[in-house]
């Protein structure tokens, strides 16, 4: 724990002086009673069922709104085959960056070849930046039902503070500190905000041996004091099980363009995959203008 928090302690303190209101966030935010403080009830009537115009997706915004309330969690954004494609297309023909290592380009395909020139496993890629070149990644992000969906839960304008693109890589024998770095292996909540929600898309199919994403459904709400007396957001699996119960721990599984939505400030975790390479597209909001200093999730300082 304390070897985290060292490793971390650079990257945090420029994000406070470059916002001074972020530490007050991160300090603070762990806690319910602030975090409920900060976040409204949702103003004016309950959003109808109808359809958002000219949007990619169709699930019913009540639906999703119920879910996400009551378990923090709500699936079933299918993404249409043709952005999956064009999503698919652009990941396979730029180079993505090895574990957040600028320092480590190379296309998908090459992840072996890669790991051997490292000396050492490398069980993510993330585009970075190299993301907004993506048509179809824009149009998720700007799509109405995704917007309405993010107003009506975050009871406030969604600002973007994510963007995500990255593969998950099948590796053999990973160290702790690999594990940690790729969030795997070890469940945790976000702290990015006061307020977030966050939106996933599988672009393979995912399926249990293929690295899928867990959740611990019904924490974002009900939270255990040592889960909130806490200076850092990682914990055992098994800690955090026993804590919640293992009926509500969620492997999310499911087929290419399989999306779902999520409050982040439950526990979850991708599982390191023993099978195939996992891509994966996360688009959040939260309340609050994200960091412009570094890359969502980069701990690198530039």
């Amino acid at each position: 724990m304390i070897r985290r928090i060292i490793a971390r302690a650079p990257t945090y303190i420029a994000d406070a002086a470059q916002d001074p209101k972020w530490l007050v966030m991160f300090a603070f935010g762990r806690f319910m009673m602030f975090r409920r403080l900060a976040w409204p009830s949702p103003v004016g009537e309950e959003p109808s069922d109808q359809p958002a115009g000219g949007s990619l997706f169709t699930a019913s915004l009540p639906s999703v709104l119920h879910d996400l309330r009551t378990d923090g969690i709500s699936t079933g954004l299918m993404l249409p085959p043709e952005h999956v494609a064009a999503i698919r297309q652009f990941a396979e023909s730029h180079p993505c960056f090895g574990n957040f290592n600028r320092d480590l380009a190379f296309l998908p395909e090459a992840h072996r070849e890669a790991e051997a020139r490292a000396g050492k496993p490398i069980l993510t890629g993330h585009y970075l930046e190299s993301v907004e070149q993506c048509p179809s990644v824009d149009l998720i992000r700007s799509d109405p039902l995704i917007l309405r969906i993010a107003e009506r839960y975050l009871a406030s304008t969604p600002k973007p503070i994510s963007t995500r693109l990255w593969w998950s890589f099948p590796a053999a024998a990973p160290s702790e500190q690999d594990l940690h770095h790729a969030s795997q292996g070890k469940m945790h909540f976000d702290l990015d905000d006061w307020r977030t929600l966050k939106f996933f898309f599988y672009l393979t199919d995912v399926g249990p041996a293929d690295g899928p994403h867990v959740y611990m459904r019904g924490s974002h709400e009900r939270r255990k004091w040592r889960h909130q007396f806490t200076p850092v957001v990682g914990h055992d699996t098994a800690e955090v099980v026993a804590a919640y119960g293992r009926d509500n721990l969620f492997e999310v599984c499911g087929a290419a363009g399989f999306g779902f939505a999520e409050d982040s400030f439950a526990f979850h975790m991708g599982q390191v995959s023993r099978g195939k390479p996992r891509l994966m597209l996360e688009v959040g909001f939260g309340v609050s203008s994200a960091p412009s200093r570094r890359f969502h999730g980069e701990l690198v300082l530039h």
